[in-house]
């Protein structure tokens, strides 16, 4: 098979072995577009309440209310986040089923685990949003600012990895923070690749606000964590041995290259 000729191979399918690099991103992006833009709407609706509230409450000077309104509203976007996180893993291994049920499925699996993640997350996501309202309208040293970039990314960086791991494992918290940790430090310039990839992607949102909003709908949270779980997927799945462990609890879930591929 020559060089261009690779490029005629749409699908792993097609091929009868899982595709890689770009090829596999194209195939995967073409294939499960409708049901990552779904999961996605699903997400911003989860989101609305902190952003609504963020927006009654940040002209009030009131500290302690904007991280009342982040903690709050990460508590109720938590299971969506963790049922979008769920839906780009099912696609990452190409798992069977319609979006729709699989998403139920993740809801009715994860929203208990993934409120008090998703309030801590708030709590910390708020902190920053004050943090970098205060950078806009006063001067700060040069250090101040590098502190709370290195810290932003640290967070962004733990999140990372503990939202697929919630998605995807029944574990405590401790253990998932545990393993969690583990993996970071295993694969801490992997980790740290996709967190400079998604703390860019979103200072651009918040840059080119309100012109932004646009984009939302179309790529808002599906493009930038696909992107970055497409990136770190394989050292994932090496060391949890994710696609092993669901296979020998759910065989029907096991991607099989020699038949026609699912339908999202």
């Amino acid at each position: 098979m020559g060089w261009f000729d690779r490029f005629a191979v749409q699908t792993s399918y097609q091929a009868g072995r899982r595709l890689t690099g770009i090829l596999r991103y194209r195939e995967l992006t073409d294939r499960y577009f409708g049901a990552f833009f779904k999961a996605n709407l699903l997400t911003i609706f989860g989101f609305l309440p902190m952003g609504i509230g963020f927006l009654f409450v940040s002209g009030t000077g009131n500290p302690a209310l904007v991280l009342a309104v982040f903690i709050v509203g990460g508590g109720i976007a938590a299971p969506f986040l963790a049922g979008l996180y769920d839906a780009v893993y099912r696609a990452l291994r190409d798992a069977p089923g319609s979006w729709f049920e699989n998403y139920r499925k993740a809801w009715r699996q994860n929203w208990r685990s993934s409120i008090v993640p998703g309030m801590v997350f708030g709590l910390l996501l708020g902190s920053y949003s004050l943090s970098g309202m205060t950078l806009l309208m006063s001067r700060q040293s040069l250090w101040t600012v590098a502190v709370i970039f290195f810290s932003l990314i640290l967070f962004t960086m733990f999140f990372s990895v503990y939202w697929p791991l919630l998605a995807l494992m029944d574990q405590t918290v401790s253990v998932g923070i545990q393993n969690c940790l583990m993996f970071l430090l295993k694969e801490f310039w992997k980790v740290l690749g996709i967190a400079l990839l998604q703390a860019a992607y979103w200072i651009a949102i918040v840059l080119f606000f309100p012109l932004s909003l646009l984009t939302l709908p179309i790529l808002g949270f599906w493009f930038i964590l696909f992107t970055a779980n497409f990136l770190i997927y394989g050292a994932m799945n090496a060391v949890f041995r994710i696609e092993e462990q669901i296979a020998a609890v759910y065989p029907e879930q096991a991607a099989d290259y020699r038949l026609d591929g699912p339908l999202p």
